[in-house]
């Protein structure tokens, strides 16, 4: 796992894509946030967010 987040950072400070920095981390907490609330109470309120 922190060998694929070193290559990705590698490959946007070569090529000058961080603008990749920001989608990139929103997808990771939008989907951290699914799989921690997949199986709780909250995940009613959760789901009617999207």
């Amino acid at each position: 796992m922190f060998e694929l987040l070193q290559d990705l950072w590698q490959f946007m400070r070569v090529r000058k894509k961080f603008w990749l920095a920001p989608i990139i981390v929103v997808l990771l907490l939008l989907g951290g946030l699914v799989v921690l609330a997949q199986g709780s109470a909250v995940a009613p309120f959760i789901y009617t967010l999207f």
